[in-house]
């Protein structure tokens, strides 16, 4: 039985079941950057795993056992908003263990070149990984795969 559930305003992606939580205001390029990992060749960091979406706009977090779960909730599991070109289907798993949480950053805000390694975001009282990534940039996808790959080894 899960201790507790929320609704939170994200997208979730993933590598393999460890996922990521991708947060910030309608039209901050949530979206945006989870189709551009998703559509990460099977190099790098997503070598042995490839990208999948967990859940797009809405992402349902369930503490179960001292973890957070993330799901879709059913009425939009597998769908994504690609602006431009409308709702689209998409692969996706239906939940993963959340290791992530990524605050997306306008181009005005300052990203510490070497940080601490230790911010933290709690959610549903359990503390998690926190990075802040501008999601524009075009290594975008490639520092998320390398920072979740980060978080499911630590």
């Amino acid at each position: 039985m899960p201790d507790a559930t929320e609704l939170v305003h994200g997208t979730c992606v993933a590598l393999g079941r460890t996922a990521a939580l991708l947060r910030g205001p309608s039209g901050s390029g949530k979206s945006d950057l989870a189709l551009r990992f998703l559509f990460l060749a099977r190099r790098g960091p997503a070598a042995l795993e490839a990208p999948i979406l967990v859940a797009d706009d809405q992402v349902c977090l369930v503490r179960n056992d001292g973890r957070i779960l993330a799901k879709s909730p059913d009425t939009i599991r597998g769908k994504m908003e690609v602006r431009g070109v409308g709702i689209v289907e998409v692969k996706s798993l239906m939940e993963a263990e959340l290791a992530l949480v990524v605050d997306l950053m306008p181009g005005t805000e300052k990203i510490e070149r070497l940080p601490e390694g230790n911010a933290k975001a709690r959610l549903l009282g359990i503390e998690l990984p926190l990075v802040g990534l501008f999601p524009w940039e075009a290594s975008a996808p490639i520092k998320l795969a390398i920072a979740l790959a980060r978080a499911k080894h630590s």
